[in-house]
């Protein structure tokens, strides 16, 4: 059987930075080519990178999200693109500003199909939230790591709330481990 951990995939990182001044949005959307901004819908500037692909949302505050990469080395490689970006405006930006990781999604697989229901009860309800007629997965909430994981009747796993990709590790570790303890993963 294939060791859970060597099926985590990074689907998304979200990571915050700001370059610490308010910005004319509107003058920097001109200016920057390839830029969405439209206020009425969204408060921020929506700025792509194709290499590596990812969305900085570019707020009037100064403060910047990077949202749809995949890995953190991809969002410090989008945001270097970004900050170089807004310098070509004669926008001051320091040379390294702090970058701090939001979020990281992952996804794995356990490789059996889960009885929900049983591990529903077998977890007890304090850290546990299944529904079935409103969503079709179960919601464990972890303290160490303190992230979220969703579990499906697949087996296929979504862990959530991670600030580095070792958590969805630890996380599958101790969902494997706990559910091993149950009896639920045969």
């Amino acid at each position: 059987m294939t060791d859970p951990k060597e099926t985590i995939n990074i689907e998304n990182v979200v990571a915050s930075t700001g370059i610490g001044q308010e910005l004319d949005l509107q003058s920097v959307a001109m200016d920057l080519e390839g830029a969405d901004y439209d206020p009425e819908q969204f408060p921020g500037l929506v700025y792509r990178t194709q290499e590596p692909k990812s969305a900085a949302l570019i707020f009037r505050s100064g403060k910047i999200v990077c949202t749809g990469a995949k890995s953190t080395e991809d969002v410090h490689e989008s945001l270097r693109i970004v900050f170089d970006k807004l310098r070509e405006l004669d926008i001051q930006v320091e040379d390294e500003p702090e970058i701090v990781v939001q979020n990281i999604v992952t996804s794995a697989d356990l490789g059996h199909q889960l009885n929900l229901n049983a591990i529903a009860i077998g977890l007890g309800l304090e850290n546990i939230e299944y529904e079935p007629e409103q969503f079709p997965g179960l919601v464990y909430r972890l303290d160490g790591p303190e992230v979220v994981a969703l579990l499906f009747g697949s087996g296929k796993l979504v862990i959530t709330g991670g600030k580095e990709p070792e958590d969805a590790e630890k996380a599958v570790d101790k969902i494997v481990s706990r559910l091993e303890e149950l009896g639920l993963l045969e």
